[in-house]
């Protein structure tokens, strides 16, 4: 399922905010994918702005990681900023619904990534500011 809320914010007040509260649920940026200009200066052109955000709360994907590298697959979590009309979107996937397809041998993984807090600081709508 896709989380997503809106934002009357510019690109670069979102990405300030979204910067603080991803830092304050003890996450870290790895990396920012601009598609706009990816894309631009391959000679594509794309008309609205995006962002894609690769965040990751080291400790818990290391506790998943040492329990099963194939979570991998679903990690880093992915933030996306977009432009939709006047306004911008964040969105993400729940991580609770990446892992429910990991298959019923790493339930207990589940479990103990939700217990770790990464998951679960999406549970609820943000209450960051970002709107």
């Amino acid at each position: 399922m896709i989380m997503s809320v809106t934002s009357s914010k510019t690109m670069d007040e979102l990405d300030r905010d979204l910067r603080k509260a991803i830092q304050r649920h003890k996450f870290g940026v790895l990396n920012v994918l601009d598609l706009k200009q990816t894309l631009g200066n391959k000679g594509i052109p794309l008309e609205r702005e995006c962002r894609v955000y690769d965040i990751c709360n080291p400790q818990a994907a290391s506790t998943a990681l040492n329990t099963d590298m194939s979570v991998s697959v679903v990690l880093p979590c992915r933030v996306s900023v977009y432009q939709d009309g006047q306004t911008l979107t964040i969105a993400t996937v729940k991580p609770t619904d990446l892992f429910m397809g990991h298959g019923p041998k790493q339930y207990p993984l589940r479990r103990r990534w939700l217990r770790a807090g990464a998951a679960g600081q999406w549970e609820r709508p943000p209450s960051s500011g970002l709107a």
